[in-house]
């Protein structure tokens, strides 16, 4: 195996020698100043490709008091839409792939989802309130921020580290903030703070948010009586009520930032806490979920370009069971089903800007990731989970050793092109496992003497591949195309689930929500995608007052990892299926537009403009001929924005077609069309900003498209839940939220 002997010694004496040793190099040049903030990339040229999306404190400010879920901010950006989770755990899809096919970067680590139903996605590790910015690549990513994804990637930052101005006093700033929403009485608040001089930096930042279960705009099931852990008796969950959808989630930073010259090291130390997240999708619940980061940063900038180096490590306790809303009791000696998960993520990076001439930029770089996973359930009762642990993974590995090349040359004023290519290994293996009891060919152990008979250690080689083009004739047009080569990797769950003879235990692993039961399948292959992309913008000469955008795209995977039916499963009566995973051929294509145009200027009434956007994609299995799972249908995006002095107020309405091409296999559910209208308005006062706004102003009823099967209430261990119920949209929502700056 790679990487098995101190990990974490080798990555920080590596970091450690390279800070040295150019710390060194830039003291010894006498040309070297002072800058006020550092730089770590050539201003010159504006790095290809564009990103489908930016988000920058400013722009981020007016979402924050609407959600509590980070990936919720990415909602107005073009190709992305978000599969339904838990309050703070949505996942986002670029044009149709999403989870594991994204690479999702957070502050530079790239962090993993440890559960078989994937509760704690990347995203959910920072809160809205403590992100500075978000970059989101489609389809075309460079080498040097792609890697073991075929969708795209999206890079979400807290704020850069503040300093002190030389000369100046020490700098203490720092912000509170609350917000409340109605629908689910959703209630929490942040705190920051920054004390610094102009070379140390010390900045800590806290948030908090709960809320309970949400309605629907109207009642979708007949009020019911559950009997959960913390009430025998049970308690009533009415008609309308989105029964497991609330939750509460607790999250801590300290950062120190240390700036000489053109250097910076940055220490962050992260830890979250989630006492409960609900997911009305899955047959269980999140009931902890605690993390523990630590991520170390150099940023160094030299007369021959920028140097970057990271190592991080995180670790995560995840527990789940039923939650407050679903049945506890089976019987009287049996309590629950505890599941539990703890993974650790270790990882480096070095990456090497170098300007070769005016023309000429080349970047290079590797990383390693280590990463670590046990996933097991421990007895409950005397029946059928009982009396041993269930190994449902067992001393998991998946190692990630990655070099990459990329070649960006601005040829002239009009033309700029970029050539990258990345090779990856990815080494991973698991453990002997074991089921609840010792009976080998039926229930909770079927499939275990075949599964520790296998060779389970798998290596892939993994090659990458990024040709683009940027064409600007002038000032107002721009033209981008490119191909790109992407491949990924089955992850933990996809390889080594194991067992087929429990519908209980297959229910279990369930990372889609559709309700299903799923075990993996150790003979997987990688991922390889092809795709074709156009971007074509006409725009002012700043971007800022007008413009027009229109994407096209084409995808081909091939080794398409997908549901197929597992017949040497249980089988099942219940409407839903117990399925396995399989390599097929799949293609994807659609298109993404975005618009902004002015309506009035300086007007009695202040200036008036309007946005829109329209995001429509189309996912085929080419080997079964079936729908894709999870692609968004045809929808559309209009808002009227007006700004008023300090006043922006803005009236949205969102449009969604009817899914009716859905996966079969899965028996996806189709999801009837709707319009929601939403109305915002954000007011600035020197260092005061209050949000507020109302979301589904109307209180429509839908049933969102990526929702996911609803089992969030009742038995849900087994075959007792209904199948046909797709999870409902929340119904009328206000939103109130105050931010204080001192």
């Amino acid at each position: 195996m790679l990487f098995n002997k101190k990990p974490i010694a080798i990555a920080v004496t590596f970091a450690l020698s390279v800070i040295w040793q150019t710390a060194n190099a830039q003291t010894s040049n006498p040309a070297s100043h002072s800058l006020d903030e550092v730089v770590v990339s050539d201003s010159r040229i504006e790095p290809a490709p564009t990103a489908a999306g930016t988000l920058n404190i400013k722009s981020l400010a007016p979402m924050r008091a609407a959600t509590s879920d980070t990936a919720g901010l990415l909602r107005n950006i073009p190709g992305v839409s978000l599969q339904g989770a838990g309050g703070v755990s949505s996942l986002p899809a670029i044009h149709g792939m999403a989870d594991d096919r994204v690479r999702t970067k957070v502050d530079g680590m790239d962090l993993i989802s440890g559960c078989a139903n994937h509760m704690n996605p990347p995203l959910s590790y920072i809160d809205p309130t403590n992100v500075g910015s978000i970059k989101v690549f489609a389809g075309i990513t460079p080498v040097s921020i792609g890697g073991d994804s075929i969708g795209g990637t999206i890079i979400v930052n807290s704020a850069d580290p503040e300093f002190a101005k030389a000369g100046e006093a020490p700098l203490l700033k720092g912000q509170a903030g609350a917000f409340y929403r109605s629908n689910g009485n959703g209630v929490g608040g942040n705190l920051s703070a920054t004390l610094a001089n102009e070379n140390l930096s010390v900045t800590y930042s806290g948030s908090t948010a709960q809320a309970d279960n949400y309605r629907a705009g109207r009642s979708f099931k007949n009020g019911a009586r559950v009997s959960t852990n913390k009430d025998r008796d049970g308690h009533w969950l009415s008609a309308n009520e989105v029964a497991s959808s609330a939750y509460e989630t607790r999250n801590h930073a300290l950062g120190f930032a240390v700036r000489h010259e053109n250097h910076l090291v940055e220490l962050k130390l992260g830890l979250q806490d989630i006492p409960y997240q609900n997911f009305p999708n899955q047959r269980m619940d999140m009931t902890g979920n605690d993390s523990k980061q630590v991520n170390l940063r150099y940023k160094g900038q030299f007369d021959w370009g920028a140097l970057e180096a990271r190592i991080y490590d995180e670790r995560t306790r995840h527990e789940m069971q039923f939650g407050d809303d679903k049945t506890y009791w089976y019987s009287a000696t049996t309590p629950g089903m505890p599941m539990d998960t703890k993974g650790r993520n270790t990882g480096g990076q070095l990456k090497a800007d170098i300007v070769l001439s005016q023309r000429d930029t080349l970047r290079v770089g590797g990383e390693i990731q280590r990463y670590r996973l046990d996933d097991w359930w421990e007895p409950s009762g005397t029946g059928m989970m009982s009396p041993n642990t269930f190994w449902n993974i067992n001393d998991g590995e998946r190692n990630r050793l990655a070099v990459f090349a990329e070649w960006e040359a601005q040829w002239n004023r009009q033309w700029l092109t970029q050539f990258g290519i990345r090779h990856e290994t990815v080494d991973m293996d698991s453990g002997r496992v074991q089921g609840y009891n010792g009976l080998t060919n039926t229930g909770t152990s079927r499939g275990v003497t075949a599964f520790n008979a296998a060779d389970r250690d798998k290596t892939d080689h993994n090659l990458d591949l990024t040709l683009l083009a940027r064409y600007t004739p002038d000032e107002q047009r721009t033209i981008e195309f490119g191909y790109a080569r992407k491949t990924r990797s089955p992850n933990l769950y996809e390889r080594y689930t194991w067992n087929t003879g429990s519908t209980m235990v297959l229910n279990m692993n369930n990372w889609y929500g559709d309700g299903n039961g799923y075990v993996g399948n150790i003979n997987l292959n990688p991922e390889v995608a092809h795709t074709l992309s156009t971007t074509l913008s006409w725009h002012d000469a700043t971007k800022k007052e007008w413009g027009l955008s229109l994407t096209p795209y084409y995808t081909r995977v091939s080794d398409y990892i997908d549901a197929v039916a597992c017949t040497t499963c249980t089988a099942r009566a219940d409407g839903f299926r117990n399925l396995t995973l399989a390599n097929q051929d799949a293609r994807l294509y659609g298109i993404d537009i975005a618009g902004l145009m002015p309506l009035a200027n300086n007007t009695g009434f202040g200036s008036f403009s309007l946005t829109g956007m329209i995001n429509y994609v189309n996912g085929k299995n080419r080997k079964s001929d079936d729908d894709l799972y999870h692609i968004m249908p045809l929808n559309t995006k209009l808002a009227l924005v007006q700004k008023l002095g300090q006043w922006t107020n803005t009236a949205e309405a969102q449009f969604v077609k009817a899914k009716s091409e859905v996966a079969d296999i899965r028996r996806e559910m189709e999801t009837d069309g709707y319009a929601l209208f939403n109305l915002r308005s954000s007011y600035e006062l020197k260092q005061v900003r209050l949000d507020v706004g109302i979301d589904n102003v109307f209180d429509k009823f839908y049933r969102h498209p990526l929702g996911g099967a609803y089992v969030g209430q009742g038995s849900t261990m087994g075959t007792a839940v209904a199948y046909g119920s797709a999870v409902p949209g929340m119904g009328r929502s206000f939103y109130a939220g105050v931010n204080y700056k001192f």
